[in-house]
Parts: C-alpha cells; sequence; structure tokens
C-alpha cells in the first residue's frame, strides 16, 4: 500500500523549496558560496529551533526564511570590511562555473543538488559583484532583495530595520553606482571571441598581440588569499597586464588554459596536472579587455569541476 504524504511531509517540502531562493541570495549579497551555504544552513537552524506552534503561527514561511537569510547577510557584510582589511592581497568575489559543470564544495560525492545551484543572469556577472562590494551593507541588501528579487521597499524596509523612503533612496544610491561603472554592452559572440583570443596569444606568449585586445587602461587583479603566489595589489595598464601574463606563461609552460563560462559570462580556467589553479573572469568594453579578475585562492575554487579539455 502506498503511504501518502501527510501535512508534516507538505511542510517540509514547502520549507525545503525555498533553499534555492535563498543560496541564490546570500551569495550575491555576500559573494561567497562557502558563507552563502552556512547562511542558509543558519537560517534553517532557527526554523527548526522553533516548536510547531510557533511554525504553523508563520503566515509564510517563505517570506520568513528570507527575512532571517537577508538579516544574517546583513550582519555579515557589517563586518566583512574588518575581514577584507585582514584578507592578504586583493579580494575577489567567489567564481561559479556554468551550472553544468560545479561540484560540491563540501566532502561527499561530487554533485550537488539542484537546489544549491545559484541561477546565472546579469546579477551573477563578476562587474557586477565586484561593485556590488563598493556598496554599504544596507545599499547592497536594498538593491538585491528589490531589483533582483522583486520585493517591496516595505518588505526591504523591515528586513534593513529603515522607512520605505529610505530603502528607496538605498536601492536609487545603489544604482547609480551600478551604471555608473557599467561599460556600452557588447555582444556575449564578441566577449566569447576577445576571451578566446586572449587565450590563444596568451598560450603564445605573444605580448603585442595581448597589447592590442587590451584596453591602455586595463586593470587586473589577482586573487591568492595569501595561499599561492599572486600579485598583492591591482595591475594597471594593458602593456603591464600582457608582460605580467606571458611571464606566467613562462614560469608555468605546463597550464592547460580552457575556455569556461564563469559567472554567466566567458572566461578562462587554467588547469595544471588536472586541477584548477586559476578561474579568469572578463569585463569588456567594446572591442577590449577592460578588467581581468583572476582567482587563485584555492578555498574558492572548490565549486569547478575538471571537465574535458578543449
Amino acid at each position: 500500500m502506498t503511504t501518502q504524504p501527510g501535512p508534516s511531509d507538505a511542510g517540509l517540502n514547502a520549507i525545503m523549496s525555498e533553499r534555492r531562493q535563498l543560496i541564490n541570495l546570500a551569495y550575491r549579497l555576500l559573494g561567497s558560496l562557502a558563507d552563502a551555504e552556512d547562511v542558509v544552513q543558519e537560517t534553517y537552524a532557527r526554523w527548526y529551533a522553533m516548536s510547531r506552534e510557533q511554525q504553523e503561527a508563520i503566515e509564510s514561511p517563505g517570506a520568513w526564511l528570507t527575512k532571517v537569510a537577508s538579516r544574517i547577510c546583513l550582519d555579515l557584510l557589517g563586518s566583512a570590511r574588518a575581514r577584507r582589511e585582514r584578507y592578504v592581497g586583493e579580494w575577489i568575489p567567489e567564481p561559479l562555473p556554468d551550472r553544468t559543470e560545479w561540484i560540491t564544495g563540501r566532502p561527499g560525492p561530487t554533485t550537488v543538488d539542484p537546489a544549491d545551484r545559484v541561477t546565472l543572469d546579469e546579477s551573477i556577472t563578476m562587474a557586477f559583484l565586484v561593485v556590488l562590494e563598493s556598496m554599504t551593507p544596507a545599499e547592497r541588501v536594498a538593491l538585491i532583495l528589490h531589483d533582483v528579487f522583486h520585493y517591496s521597499f516595505a518588505e526591504v524596509a523591515d528586513i534593513v530595520g529603515r522607512t520605505p523612503a529610505a530603502c528607496r533612496q538605498l536601492a536609487s544610491s545603489a544604482r547609480h553606482r551600478i551604471r555608473a561603472s557599467q561599460a556600452p554592452a557588447t555582444s556575449p559572440t564578441r566577449q566569447a571571441g576577445l576571451v578566446r583570443d586572449f587565450k590563444q596569444a596568451w598560450e603564445a606568449k605573444d605580448i603585442d598581440a595581448l597589447i592590442g585586445l587590451l584596453d591602455p587602461g586595463a586593470t587586473a587583479i589577482v586573487d591568492g588569499g595569501g595561499l599561492v603566489s599572486a600579485g598583492l595589489r591591482p595591475i594597471e595598464g594593458g602593456e603591464q597586464i600582457a608582460r605580467y601574463i606571458v611571464g606566467i606563461a613562462g614560469k608555468a609552460p605546463d597550464l592547460t588554459i580552457v575556455e569556461r563560462t564563469v559567472n554567466g559570462q566567458p572566461g578562462l580556467v587554467a588547469q595544471h596536472d588536472g586541477v584548477t589553479v586559476t578561474v579568469a573572469a572578463f569585463d569588456v568594453a567594446g572591442d577590449r579587455i577592460k578588467h581581468i579578475w583572476a582567482v587563485r585562492n584555492p578555498d574558492k575554487l572548490r565549486p569547478w569541476t575538471v571537465g574535458p579539455q578543449q
């Protein structure tokens, strides 16, 4: 005889179905998949710490979970500046692979529940996440909750602890920062072509070709977290970046460079003996590469699969 799911099963399913949205929210707010997972775990721990009567008294469990997760993120963002000051070198948000390629960063099997995947859209590009890092915690929460997750400013106000009018102003200020940082749109095909050309020039150690692909005022930032070698400051200028890239190729001739989707956009992955050692995201302005963000900190590369070589 087949047992039909009871009310408690239905309630559990409804609660757990919110997990993906919570992961998506927390990653955008914190720029770290590992931290996002911890936030979601803490959010559910608080839910299950309540009595059944307390749970049943909550009209919208999904809204409750989002509010709790947002407030945990807000607290973490408040202490993030101090953590960044202690971080060795430059800090870059944790890069995400294409949804078909990532693995769990935790001990266990090399597959991840679809509910743990982050939806890749324009609010997840590395350029967008880097601009978020320049915002105050309240600006960041107001922008993401309202513009990405479509919460009303009244709902945002309840989470942030400010008036709806103040939250509207926070989101407006955040949007201004986004617009000021955005380059004219470049087609995905053109972006992919530039990244592919960059890969070929890197492999060929062709400084002139690299300079031609980079904006003269380009910036490259490398995040090693003090765990692997990396420049401690941004590299400024197309020629300087080109020489740095060729220098890396000379010191590590056995690197394999493959094209991959990084935070929803064309990027490159460097592998050594089949292990991912660097993930690079690019920002393109017109026909030139304007920014390169290269993550080498192994703690931030756990979601990446080796994948087939190209």
